[in-house]
């Protein structure tokens, strides 16, 4: 089995490195096994040392011009030699137990694809109780958080992979497509929960309440628009690291 681990990655020189740390203790699970594995990092267009620092910890770099996270995912996914590929935020932690249950899955079989419960890293009581929340309808809805997704291969090509219409939420929109196609396989969407995913919280400390609660609401009101147009999704565009 080969595992190709894909992270996008826009001006992240300040998160990457510890990113790459903890995928590369990570991917110990998968060598215990006798798996070999890939780390790809997608340069999406930036203009720092994020390439730089991805090809010294032993990535391999794939560049996309247009900057979005699903194209920067999808190129990266063009590139993968992996029967399964997993894909990874540049400011996430993801722990040995963590790919170790991911494994464990695809020995089971019957898994077409999955993601993982995410928590903060630190401790911020508010935003917290909104990741419960989150968690919940994950479960309850089989949608992976963008920050960590596995997918079999041949499943996440079949279906075309992440939308290049959409600047935020393209992940829900992946997984919507996925369980059609796992109902039709008789096959199953699963969101792991034992060792959940951490993730950075530096949105809370680069964005005020209000730009999110703003983007929430002209969200709404516009019934999804805002996700389609590059300069409504200010948070995940704008460069602020």
């Amino acid at each position: 089995m080969n595992i190709s681990i894909i992270i996008p990655a826009f001006n992240e020189e300040k998160l990457l490195p510890a990113t790459l740390r903890s995928i590369n203790e990570a991917r110990a699970a998968f060598a215990a096994l006798d798996w070999s594995s890939e780390v790809i990092v997608c340069d999406n267009n930036s203009t720092d040392r994020t390439a730089d620092f991805a090809r010294a910890a032993g990535a391999t770099v794939v560049f996309e011009p247009v900057n979005q996270i699903s194209r920067a995912r999808n190129a990266g996914a063009a590139a993968a030699t992996g029967d399964w590929l997993i894909f990874v935020d540049a400011d996430s932690h993801p722990s040995p137990g963590l790919f170790a249950a991911v494994a464990a899955e695809i020995r089971q079989g019957g898994c077409l694809a999955g993601g993982s419960t995410v928590r903060l890293e630190g401790r911020y009581p508010l935003a917290s109780l909104v990741v419960v929340g989150w968690n919940c309808l994950s479960r309850l809805k089989r949608w992976a958080a963008g920050s960590f997704i596995f997918c079999e291969t041949a499943a996440f090509r079949q279906v075309g992979g992440f939308s290049p219409e959409l600047f935020v939420s393209e992940e829900i929109e992946l997984f919507e497509r996925l369980k059609r196609l796992a109902r039709q396989s008789a096959r199953r969407i699963v969101i792991l929960h034992s060792t959940p995913l951490v993730t950075s919280a530096r949105k809370l400390h680069l964005y005020t309440p209000w730009e999110h609660f703003r983007f929430l609401g002209r969200t709404v009101w516009g019934k999804g628009g805002t996700l389609r147009k590059r300069e409504e999704c200010a948070t995940w565009y704008d460069g602020r690291r």
